[in-house]
This record gives structure tokens, C-alpha cells and sequence, in this order.
């Protein structure tokens, strides 16, 4: 792909959360992937995981898969781990990747030892359950799945392949 120029939108809760700059890397007609800087702009420390200026993501988007994976390197290369945001099935539109994040994420660490589920508490607050109980089913079902994925010996890069 050339070296335009993408915008990456994610929303919740029909709400923007955040738009940031992408260069398209590949696209295969499902998956897209995307290289972005750490588009926060100031350090955020999650605990397991610190995220900070000259961070790198490259991202993938699937148009028919229920979640996206972030792999993290900070900006000398060095592999921090994947970041894995729980999502309806990404919408490219002209020069933007429209994302609806469903609050559900996976955290693996670079050496796969560690495998996280977070943000399952806002999920079962966030009421998708009662409003949009297929979509809710779905969100639950690929974090199962990526969890799964992540805890086998190839891990989160047999996605990425």
C-alpha cells in the first residue's frame, strides 16, 4: 500500500474516544493493518503495561472479526506485547477505519507469559447485554477466542500471518 494516509476513529457508546493518524501497511480485502505512534500523547502506566511517546502500534483490523490486535514495540523495536481491543467488525470508509470498541480487551506480554482480561467489570456495566444482546454474545466470544489463541504455543502471531 502507498504511504497515505489513514485516520483511525474508535468510538464507544456511539461516542468518538479518540482519532489518530495511520500509514496503511496492507489490506487484504478483511484485514487491514495500520502502523500508528502512541496517538495519547503523554505516557499512560496501565500496571503490566507502560505506553509512551515514541511508542509504535502496528494495528489490525478485521472487517468480519469482532476484534482488532495492537502489537506494541516501543520506538527502538524492542516487542512489549499485544493489545487487543474487543470491537464490532471494523468499516473502512474513504480514508478513515471506523471502530465501535465493546469495552472488553486481552493484554500478552512480549513473552507470552502473561495473559490479561481487562475491562470484563465496564463491560457488564456498559448494558450491550440487555441492549444489543447478539452483539454482546459476539464481544464475549472473541475475547474467549483470543484468549485461547494467546495461551497456544504460536500465540497471538498466528492471527497475523
Amino acid at each position: 500500500m502507498s504511504e497515505q494516509q489513514l485516520t483511525v476513529v474508535l468510538t464507544k457508546a456511539g461516542r468518538v474516544k479518540i482519532r489518530y493518524p495511520a500509514v496503511p501497511l496492507s489490506d487484504d480485502g478483511d484485514r487491514i493493518s495500520v502502523r500508528a505512534p502512541w496517538a495519547a500523547g503523554t505516557a499512560r502506566d496501565f500496571g503490566f503495561v507502560r505506553f509512551e511517546p515514541g511508542d509504535v502500534f502496528v494495528e489490525h483490523f478485521w472487517r468480519t472479526r469482532w476484534y482488532a490486535v495492537k502489537e506494541v514495540r516501543t520506538g527502538d523495536g524492542v516487542l512489549k506485547g499485544w493489545y487487543c481491543d474487543v470491537t464490532r467488525p471494523a468499516l473502512v470508509r474513504g480514508a478513515e477505519i471506523l471502530v465501535d470498541d465493546l469495552d472488553l480487551d486481552l493484554w500478552v506480554s512480549a513473552d507470552g507469559t502473561s495473559v490479561l482480561r481487562l475491562d470484563e467489570d465496564e463491560f457488564a456495566a456498559s448494558g450491550l447485554a440487555g441492549s444489543d444482546p447478539e452483539a454482546a454474545a459476539q464481544a464475549v466470544r472473541a475475547l474467549d477466542a483470543l484468549d485461547e489463541q494467546a495461551r497456544k504455543p504460536a500465540g497471538l502471531s498466528a492471527l497475523l500471518r
